[in-house]
């Protein structure tokens, strides 16, 4: 789509984008037949997506879709076909809450048990609803809640195993978080899986795991940021683990008493700074920390180090996009919410100073990469953005970014498609950074149902070059996976 074909009309509607947050009650498995395009016929392996799947239940809509069941998607790639299969995660509150066909449990974003505030009142136990990522690790599929431990899948059935403790790396009473990373290497050295767990109260501690292919644990480390933490994704490099603590308070009486969730009680304090925390991965340097001006950031693009200066590309906004407590969030009115969009942080090591600037002003979500660079210097990041070049809006278009001249080249699916976060995938010959395909799912809301679009990262703006037509749209996901392997 040409740039004055994507000024000649409005970019959507609310009610076509609402739609996209009706439940997928249904768990399918089927060859995709319908394919425009062609499949590329040396794509073979898996995607994997999670995200909520089940929004409502019985006539009681969740407050928020973060509350909603994970259920995880797999598309199969072979020999220029395509399979997919969906399946809920059997959670225990999925299963209890299906048998009882109501709601049994509080939502960590607002969504509360029939009866009240009485009813609500001092329950903190929350359901462990796995619906935000999903990743293939040490011959395990694991679907991951940040609040809790991983499940286990069968990656060819997508059938529940149970929790998972991570090849015995974690406590039954620890938590995971859902934005590893994937240190990829090199040079002789294996890939390894990092990620962390945080528990948050007066002081924030954070524990910090390497895994290797096989799932043994080669370090482990924990620090403590002092106060209160919201934290959901993380960087690291070469050398150094990255965590930007963003500048909220939390107020607990509200969720106590049962009246809020307890993501309603969080405020954004915009006359703090944030605080970038540095941990080494080697040795036992401890953690330091820097401070830049109050921002609050979801997602981080990459990260890696020039010299003394780490260099760390986040999604970032001018202050926490929260809504009101007592909204619907399909009514959300965009422009009264702050837009994502690209930063670039500088940490000069040595003066412990912090400069940024933005990359993307567009809106913008979900950065990808090839994942050859993770933590690494590269050009190119892909990410999930809005068909106007300003101001907050759905996603509904495909961004790629060339961090060595700047050019951004976009590809819009407006006005009646929405899409989800984007998954990078090299091609098994690929001769340059960006010579792979990216997946992304796009919600067409005239026909209500979604396509898995293909693209040629080298020329996303040519549009896919298929698209694999479902038979039923798949609620907004959150974060996926792609591995080689076929299930």
């Amino acid at each position: 789509m040409t740039s004055a074909e994507l000024r000649s009309f409005s970019a959507y509607r609310l009610s076509d984008w609402q739609r996209g947050y009706e439940s997928l009650n249904t768990e399918y498995s089927y060859a995709i037949d319908q394919v425009e395009g062609e499949i590329p016929a040396n794509l073979r392996g898996t995607l994997f997506r999670n995200g909520p799947g089940r929004l409502d239940l019985n006539g009681q809509r969740f407050h928020h879709p973060f509350d909603g069941d994970g259920m995880v998607c797999a598309i199969t790639f072979e020999d220029g076909q395509a399979f997919f299969r969906n399946r809920y995660v059997r959670t225990e509150g999925f299963v209890a809450e299906s048998a009882a066909g109501k709601v049994l449990y509080r939502g960590v974003f607002g969504t509360q048990k029939p009866g009240g505030w009485l009813a609500n009142a001092f329950d903190f136990n929350f359901k462990n609803i796995a619906n935000t990522n999903v990743i293939y690790w040490g011959d395990r599929l694991l679907a991951l809640w940040e609040a809790g431990l991983p499940h286990e899948l069968n990656p060819a059935t997508l059938e529940t195993v149970g929790l998972s403790t991570v090849g015995n790396v974690l406590q039954s009473n620890e938590t995971w978080s859902a934005h590893p990373r994937i240190d990829p290497g090199g040079l002789g050295a294996e890939p390894r899986l990092v990620n962390f767990s945080l528990k948050v109260g007066l002081s924030s501690q954070v524990t910090l795991y390497e895994l290797n292919p096989q799932n043994q644990l080669l370090q482990r480390k924990t620090f403590e940021m002092p106060g209160f933490s919201f934290i959901h994704d993380f960087a690291i490099t070469e050398n150094y683990y990255l965590f930007f603590q963003n500048p909220v308070a939390f107020n607990p009486f509200p969720f106590m008493l049962g009246w809020l969730g307890a993501g309603q009680c969080i405020e954004f304090k915009a006359q703090d700074p944030t605080r970038i925390w540095i941990v080494p991965r080697k040795g036992q340097g401890k953690a330091r920390v820097v401070e830049t001006d109050s921002c609050f950031v979801f997602h981080h693009a990459n990260a890696y180090e020039v010299g003394e200066t780490i260099v760390v590309d986040s999604i970032s906004y001018a202050q926490f996009p929260a809504l009101d407590p007592n909204a619907d969030y399909a009514e959300v009115d965009f422009d009264a919410l702050p837009e994502g969009q690209l930063w670039r942080f500088h940490i000069d090591l040595n003066q412990t100073k912090v400069t940024r600037e933005v990359l993307v002003e567009r809106c913008c979500e979900f950065p990808t990469l090839n994942p050859q660079q993770m933590g690494r210097p590269y050009r190119f990041a892909f990410m999930g953005t809005s068909h106007a070049a300003a101001g907050n809006a759905p996603l509904q278009g495909l961004l790629k970014l060339d961090l060595h001249s700047g050019t951004q080249t976009v590809w819009s699916a407006a006005p009646y498609g929405f899409v989800s976060e984007p998954i990078f995938i090299p091609k098994p010959d690929a001769a340059a950074e960006d010579d792979g395909w990216i997946a992304m799912p796009i919600y067409e809301a005239q026909g209500h149902r979604t396509d898995i679009a293909l693209f040629d990262a080298q020329a996303i703006e040519t549009g896919p070059i298929a698209r694999l037509k479902l038979k039923h749209h798949i609620p907004y996901g959150l974060h996926g996976s792609f591995v080689p392997q076929v299930f």
